[in-house]
């Protein structure tokens, strides 16, 4: 939790972009797993109301009056048989006072309130919101069906959350900062275990197992697989195989900011030639961006930069060939590369994705191409801001239905080697990721210790544990 002074001051900036009305903001509460007593641990609150009201305690919710410069924290407090089970929480009105709110309630009185609220017809502003029970809260409260509450949730709030959450102060910087250097410890397990006969499994409970000791857990569900060409490939009992390659995509949240990263390594040590022919492809865009991205330049041209730098590079390797400007703009690289450079990144691993990539991601500037297959995946386009963090992952991936599917529809023949491509439909993929802060006239990657990835530094540091 940061400083009180730092939620005052926050639910003051959001008052005065959203101008007028009533804010609810909704925490979250407890998910069961299997049976309503076994819930999902740690709970996970939601980041709009740790933003605003800082507190994690399930079962909250946070309004702000605009027109009466008056903010509540409704809740109620637990009993002493919870208390028994659970150990001692604050009171409600202990936790509103810890982030400077004076105003408290218990959970029955919000109903009145927003009575109230609706009889006077003033405006109430609420974020779409993501879990069942919520969904349910919010049709007792504003009657409104489950399956509308997207469309009517408060563009006007979403806009200003926005922007508010984009840019990170210091305090958060220093936070991911954290969270990177447990990434670090997380990557270079990963990378010390890595042998032919250990399996994914281990390897990725044994990263996981650095979240859950050093930080808060894992900012998503670790992918840890000798199936590069699988994005979201979950960590399965195969045991590591000699010759081939491995991703680790993993991260951590540690004081509610996350990190990211993404590293391919040989199984054995040692990359063959063909594997190395295509990593330092993916190495050289992953460290252009750092020439490139700052403040004032739209990500999306960053993407497509890379774009045109790897398809130069498949075209030298004989994988792609024709203009490479043509094929770029036909979206013959996303055979290789069918997702985006990378996102937003903060309090979510995909930070704020839950208020739709079209506006965290795009403004009316720069809208998203849903069209382009590859395009429509990019998640961040609109023009880098001093303070904002992204992640920069380019990759290359060799995914054989695709490479069928593309074949048998002469899908970018002109610009793609069918022929060759067929031999490569046992390479897998290859990713590289770091998140990069963007500053006053350029940008760089967060966390003190970065995790080996250049072609010698890796080897040599999985060959010398």
């Amino acid at each position: 939790m940061f400083s009180k002074e730092t939620y005052i001051r926050r639910r003051q900036e959001l008052k005065k972009l959203v101008g007028n009305g009533t804010i609810i903001l909704f925490g979250n509460n407890e998910s069961p797993a299997n049976y309503p007593a076994n819930s999902y641990s740690p709970m996970r609150q939601d980041s709009s109301f740790i933003y605003y009201f800082g507190q994690h305690r399930d079962g909250l919710v946070g309004v702000i009056d605009i027109d009466n410069d008056e903010e509540w924290l409704f809740g109620d407090d637990i009993d002493v048989e919870d208390i028994v089970w659970m150990g001692f929480t604050p009171t409600v009105s202990d936790l509103a006072a810890e982030v400077g709110v004076t105003k408290t309630a218990p959970m029955e009185e919000l109903e009145k309130i927003v009575k109230q609220k609706k009889e006077k017809q003033i405006s109430i502003h609420f974020l779409p919101p993501y879990r069942f029970d919520t969904k349910i809260q919010i049709m007792d409260l504003l009657g409104i069906h489950p399956s509308q509450q997207k469309m009517a949730a408060s563009l006007t709030l979403i806009k200003a959350v926005v922007e508010m959450r984009s840019t990170k102060d210091a305090q958060e910087i220093e936070a991911i900062e954290r969270a990177c250097e447990v990434g670090y410890l997380m990557h270079t397990t990963a990378q010390r275990l890595i042998r032919p006969g250990v399996t994914e499994r281990f390897i990725g409970g044994q990263v996981d197992g650095i979240a859950r000791s050093l930080a808060q857990g894992v900012s998503f569900a670790t992918i840890f697989t000798q199936h590069g060409e699988i994005m979201h490939g979950s960590p399965s009992d195969a045991k590591l195989e000699d010759g081939r390659l491995v991703i680790c995509d993993a991260g951590c949240e540690l004081d509610d900011y996350c990190s990211d990263h993404t590293r391919t390594m040989p199984v054995n040590g040692k990359f063959n030639q063909r594997q190395l022919e295509i990593y330092r492809i993916v190495e050289e865009c992953h460290d252009y961006v750092l020439d490139v991205a700052k403040p004032g330049v739209k990500y999306m041209d960053v993407h497509f930069a890379v774009c045109r730098l790897m398809s130069e590079r498949l075209k030298e390797l004989g994988l792609m060939r024709g203009d490479v400007d043509e094929a770029v703009a036909a979206g013959a690289h996303a055979m290789f590369l069918p997702h985006g450079l990378g996102h937003m990144m903060g309090m979510d691993v995909h930070d704020m994705e839950g208020l739709e990539q079209i506006h965290v991601g795009f403004n009316e500037e720069t809208p998203p191409n849903l069209e382009q297959f590859g395009t429509n995946c990019l998640r961040m386009g609109r023009r880098l801001e001093e303070g904002f963090v992204v992640t920069d992952e380019p990759g290359i991936y060799f995914i054989p239905a695709l490479i069928d599917d593309w074949s048998a529809k002469g899908h970018c023949k002109d610009f793609l080697n069918f022929d060759l491509l067929e031999t490569y439909k046992d390479f897998g993929g290859i990713r590289i990721e770091d998140d990069l802060l963007i500053t006053t006239d350029g940008c760089r990657f967060l966390g003190q210790n970065r995790i080996p990835y250049h072609v010698e530094d890796l080897e040599a540091f999985m060959n010398n544990n």
